[in-house]
């Protein structure tokens, strides 16, 4: 099967790469890095019609911190939404039997929900704190529906909770949240740090989808059809905010204080993803234990930060 993944130089995009080649796909992979910038209508048309692929991964994605995807609100939402025209645009004019496979983030829920139920998934506003992020990526949903409507262009669409894992950035600033803790307390190992300050009280509960999974359940997709309306890949449960750090600290071995800043705000108090449809779909799905996860991710960074 020919496949192209679109954003392969990153997170997500180099391990689903290493997954696709262990399985023996023929796969393409390209990104802003390596000299195709997917906002180029040009570029990306060009590409398509030239590879005709059998399956497009988009996991190309302009995002950030919530500083950071707050303060460029606007640039994040153009270029995701501008990306996806462009690869829905070049498949419809030049390869229409490709289907397109798009991972979405369950900060697209609505900010009040706590258990995230695909019915509920467009009822009601993003956080304001992910407002151009979480918007951006429903934006794609509405793209994908239109698209099939029209020209039956095929999708999947699957929404993922927070993901952490080895592969990801080593800045803190430009990593996943649980990732950042890593390399933080890392940090403070090193320095010799007495204190590790967490903000909020650590009480909020939020789901965690360890990379592997996240790429298991994604290649998984080669072998829908089609399904536009998105399916949460989920567990159904999480773990406190206390809970991970203090996971973390014993991956790693720190042994000063986890000090909780409870003056600043701690957001929702729970925040997991209903299991139920994605247990129909996929039932001998196992998921990756949340403490062997969170080890591997230490050790990653450990070779990367410190040999």
């Amino acid at each position: 099967m020919k496949i192209l993944v679109l954003g392969g130089t990153g997170f997500i995009g180099s391990n689903l790469i290493n997954k696709l080649n262990d399985d023996n796909h023929d796969v393409t992979s390209y990104s802003k890095s390596n000299g195709v910038d997917i906002r180029d209508y040009n570029k990306i048309s060009g590409l398509i019609k030239s590879l005709q692929p059998d399956i497009i991964f988009n996991v190309a994605s302009h995002g950030g911190s919530l500083h950071y995807v707050k303060e460029y609100a606007g640039d994040v939402f153009f270029d995701n939404v501008q990306m996806a025209l462009n690869i829905y645009r070049s498949v419809k004019e030049h390869s229409p039997n490709t289907k397109i496979i798009n991972p979405f983030s369950n900060c697209s829920y609505p900010g009040s929900s706590d258990v995230q139920v695909e019915e509920n998934w467009l009822d009601g506003d993003v956080h304001p704190s992910i407002f151009s992020f979480g918007n951006s990526k429903r934006s794609i949903y509405y793209l994908s529906k239109c698209f099939y409507e029209q020209y039956g262009i095929k999708s999947v669409n699957m929404l993922f909770a927070n993901t952490y894992g080895p592969g990801d950035s080593t800045d803190p600033n430009h990593t996943h949240a649980l990732n950042g803790m890593v390399i933080r307390m890392l940090q403070a190992k090193k320095d010799g740090d007495k204190e590790f300050v967490v903000w909020g009280t650590g009480s909020p509960v939020r789901e965690w989808t360890y990379v592997d999974d996240f790429i298991k359940a994604l290649v998984s997709a080669v072998d829908i059809q089609h399904m536009e309306y998105p399916i949460n890949v989920g567990q159904g449960e999480g773990y406190s905010i206390k809970e991970s750090a203090l996971l973390i600290q014993e991956a790693i071995g720190y042994d000063g204080d986890i000090i909780f800043d409870t003056s600043k705000t701690d957001g929702d108090p729970v925040k997991v993803m209903s299991k139920s449809n994605f247990i129909e779909k996929f039932p001998d799905f196992k998921f990756y234990n949340h403490r062997e996860g969170i080890k591997n991710t230490v050790n990653y960074y450990k070779e990367k930060l410190w040999d």
